[in-house]
């Protein structure tokens, strides 16, 4: 049926989110934790379009309107962990109205006249807000460290994602990623991109993140037995399912 469709198909097994957007989903987390920190959105999104990804994430909220994770944000209040930190600026700047794309205005502004990619000035306002209602005083973050906090977090949810069985095999975790979210194909997927970081070098950066934030960072089980036995996620790629 994937064929006659022409589409790419990848099996799945049954969770909030599936594979792509279980993933998406805690990856985004660790985005906002960074701009409660002191990154700005525009960094970010800066950092993202240069590894290789052909939007930034709040570029891509804009576009497919901030109104629908807020309400999935909404959906998952009242079953929320009491231990995971939530970020509040994405819901102010839905409570104006401000959708994206659809209302002209998001994270950034749009309309005739007006150049692509110009920031909405009120953004910043709004997140300078929250973070002096919590206390952060904001420190700035490097593309690089951008760079490896995102991706750490997309590829510890990944491995979660193999451990429970909602993907087969790592493969599977790329396919979704490069055909259905934009990651650059030229990085081969975001378990390849593993391998050849070095998955030591991504659970010591989870593991160091954890120093901050215990219950998101939570190594998955899987990244560590791969690396105490010296494997990686091709090793787990069966060719019999391809």
């Amino acid at each position: 049926l994937a064929k006659r469709l022409k589409k790419v198909a990848v099996r799945a097994g049954v969770c909030d989110g599936f594979i792509g957007n279980r993933i998406l989903t805690n990856y985004r987390k660790s985005i906002d934790y960074m701009v409660a920190d002191g990154a700005s959105p525009y960094a970010i999104d800066r950092a993202v379009v240069n590894f290789g990804f052909p939007m930034g994430p709040f570029a891509v909220g804009d576009m497919s309107g901030l109104d629908i994770s807020w309400a999935n944000r909404k959906r998952k209040a009242a079953s929320r962990d009491p231990r995971e930190r939530y970020i509040e600026f994405a819901d102010r700047i839905c409570e104006r109205g401000w959708y994206g794309r659809k209302t002209g205005r998001g994270f950034y502004l749009y309309g005739d006249g007006v150049p692509a990619g110009t920031p909405n000035p009120d953004v910043e306002e709004i997140i300078t807000q929250e973070r002096r209602e919590n206390g952060i005083t904001g420190r700035e973050f490097t593309e690089d460290e951008i760079m490896r906090r995102y991706m750490a977090a997309l590829i510890n949810e990944a491995a979660k994602v193999l451990e429970e069985g909602i993907a087969l095999q790592p493969v599977d975790v790329d396919v979704t990623m490069l055909f259905g979210y934009g990651f650059p194909r030229w990085r081969g997927g975001p378990m390849n991109y593993a391998d050849m970081t070095g998955l030591d070098r991504v659970l010591s950066d989870v593991q160091a993140f954890a120093q901050e934030d215990a219950f998101f960072w939570k190594p998955a089980e899987l990244l560590i037995d791969l690396v105490a036995g010296g494997n990686n996620f091709e090793s787990l790629n069966d060719v019999k399912l391809r």
